[in-house]
């Protein structure tokens, strides 16, 4: 089984999207039974909050269910219990650091769009920019490639 963490700020726009874009992908391809996907902050300011309406709503236009997530906090022993750990912007990346406070001996950390041509790019906060369209597109475009590669994982695995 392969475990992705998706992490951002307040766990209620970026990570939570990547989330529900995951699952929803996944299952698509029927292999839920093949991946644990979840989602949380590197900050205490949102804990508790739903999905932001913003994201529910480029979600439901997408045909894309979000449950009742409630935006809670990485913890540090999340580094051992997950494969990805997935951050949406630098910030994030420094923050998650902060959190587990290990270097990444593992190279399990990187940013979204590193699984893309566009390494090393953020994908933009929606709570500033307001503009939930190119955050959707930037978290589909990654969470197709970190797909793909976790495909390639599983099937290396399986040879």
């Amino acid at each position: 089984m392969i475990k992705i963490l998706f992490i951002c700020h307040g766990n209620i726009c970026r990570s939570t999207m990547a989330e529900y874009v995951m699952k929803d992908m996944v299952k698509k391809m029927d292999l839920e039974d093949q991946f644990y996907i979840d989602s949380a902050a590197t900050s205490r300011e949102e804990i508790g909050n739903p999905v932001h309406r913003g994201t529910q709503r480029k979600l439901k236009e997408a045909g894309i269910p979000c449950g009742g997530h409630r935006a809670r906090q990485m913890r540090r022993e999340e580094y051992v219990r997950f494969d990805y750990i997935i951050g949406m912007d630098t910030w994030n990346i420094r923050n998650i650091g902060r959190i587990i406070g290990n270097g990444d001996p593992d190279g399990k950390v990187s940013k979204l769009l590193d699984f893309t041509d566009r390494k090393g790019q953020d994908i933009a906060d929606p709570w500033y920019t307001g503009n939930f369209d190119d955050t959707y597109r930037d978290v589909k475009e990654g969470c197709e490639a970190l797909l793909q590669e976790c495909l390639l994982r599983l099937k290396s695995v399986g040879e």
